[in-house]
């Protein structure tokens, strides 16, 4: 029996088969979210993970805009 991990969309932390939240956009994307924090981020309150120290996601430095 092999478990499946998926990456969390937010926070890149690894989310394990029958866990977390899957959300499906009208455009068919599929988010995958490993706990409430990170789907509120994201879909609520539109932040970029990379500015957060708490995700895997998170640049030092800040984020270089062109």
């Amino acid at each position: 029996m092999s478990l499946i991990v998926k990456p969390c969309s937010f926070c890149d932390r690894p989310v394990a088969k029958g866990s977390g939240t899957m959300f499906v956009k009208n455009d068919g994307t599929v988010l995958w979210f490993c706990s409430p924090k990170c789907k509120k981020n994201m879909m609520v309150l539109k932040r970029d993970p990379r500015t957060l120290k708490w995700t895997k996601k998170y640049q030092k430095g800040g984020i270089v805009k062109k």
